[in-house]
């Protein structure tokens, strides 16, 4: 299912816009899918990575990753350098299996009245809804608000998810619920909170963020949050 992009879009959408098949992975992956098979959660220079986008796809098809996405802060940047790169290996190796790769963005939003962030996959970088959203700091007023961030990201033809959801002031136990009532479609269920080396998702948060997203109906989604030269730690 998971081949090479180019190969399995479908007739109207790109296939790093492929959510059907985003679906389809979200709803098979467990505590040992990241980092090495999937990472849905990784910034790039183009935010406040370190990595090149260039290099975060030579690290994947090292890896042997099967899919992910470049979430940088504010941008689509870093996944369209990713995917010209990806897009011109692939001419030259036509034969090798290569990562599946989806559009992504983090952004800042505020949930009731705490500030959080959003994970927006598989959506159209083009769209109008998406522009305040990839314009590489966070926005002000109405846009701010959680459900304008996640029904602009729908709008696109995107999924939302609460990133890291253990993170903030607020309890999950809030969070979570509200962000389920603004129409949010997962929560970051295996996260590393305290970067541990090898990475693996903190075992108590994990229970409690998959406990509630069966609760509300979210999917469980993962990765390593990278920041710095490895993609398989977040620092």
């Amino acid at each position: 299912m998971l081949g090479y992009m180019s190969k399995v879009a479908t007739s109207d959408r790109p296939a790093a816009q492929n959510t059907r098949a985003l679906k389809a992975v979200f709803r098979t992956l467990t505590s040992e899918s990241c980092p090495k098979a999937y990472n849905f959660h990784m910034h790039s220079v183009c935010s406040d990575g370190r990595l090149q986008p260039e290099n975060i796809m030579e690290q994947a098809i090292a890896l042997g990753l099967k899919g992910l996405a470049i979430t940088d802060h504010h941008s689509a940047d870093g996944y369209r350098r990713a995917q010209r790169w990806l897009d011109e290996w692939h001419q030259s190796v036509p034969d090798a299996p290569a990562p599946y790769l989806w559009t992504g963005v983090e952004i800042n939003a505020d949930l009731i009245g705490t500030e959080v962030h959003i994970l927006g996959y598989g959506y159209n970088p083009d769209r109008a809804e998406m522009q305040p959203y990839l314009q590489g700091e966070k926005v002000k007023g109405e846009a701010f608000r959680a459900e304008q961030v996640i029904a602009a990201i729908q709008a696109a033809g995107g999924l939302a998810v609460l990133a890291h959801p253990a993170r903030y002031r607020r309890s999950i136990c809030d969070l979570i619920p509200a962000a389920a009532a603004r129409g949010i479609d997962g929560a970051e269920a295996y996260y590393a909170y305290n970067n541990p080396d090898p990475w693996h998702p903190s075992p108590e948060q994990t229970v409690w963020v998959k406990r509630l997203n069966a609760q509300y109906g979210l999917f469980d989604t993962c990765g390593t949050d990278t920041h710095g030269l490895s993609l398989l730690r977040r620092m």
